[in-house]
């Protein structure tokens, strides 16, 4: 009915879902949607009712992409031993230490446990990572990402 192939068709539903999702989900104002649609070279009439279509479904949409969010496991607690070998049946006096950490976490009203072992020196390091990581998050450019995910 239109005459246009269905590849214009598709890609220009696609462009409007994105459009919809992408400022749904940063919640920008009217103005700055105004302005983002505005350089597409669309008439005042159709940007007109691109905005009301954004304004009457932005909350629906943002409902529909927090319930299509994966959920995560959380942090629940934590236990941890340290094992020591000292010696064995070859080796009379040898140091083999091992810690132990058992992970509690919950997902979904649902409590699981994961247990994992590591030599000393490599959880130093993974405690180095976490903590450089830690810092890379205070830094101006991440806490700007991390507004606009909001």
């Amino acid at each position: 009915k239109l005459n246009v192939g269905v590849d214009t068709i598709q890609h220009g539903v696609e462009g409007l879902t994105y459009l919809l999702t992408e400022s749904s989900k940063l919640m920008i104002s009217e103005i700055d949607f105004q302005d983002s649609i505005h350089v597409l070279g669309f008439s005042d009439e159709l940007n007109k009712l691109l905005l009301q279509l954004y304004l009457d479904n932005r909350k629906e949409i943002r409902s529909i992409l927090s319930e299509l969010a994966p959920k995560l496991p959380s942090y629940h607690s934590l236990e941890w031993r340290l094992d020591v070998q000292l010696a064995s049946r070859s080796l009379r006096q040898q140091i083999k230490p091992a810690v132990t950490i058992k992970l509690h976490l919950n997902q979904n009203e649902d409590q699981t446990a994961q247990v994992l072992q590591t030599d000393p020196s490599t959880l130093l390091h993974l405690i180095q990572q976490l903590e450089q990581a830690l810092g890379e998050m205070k830094t101006n450019h991440c806490r700007r990402i991390v507004r606009n995910m909001k």
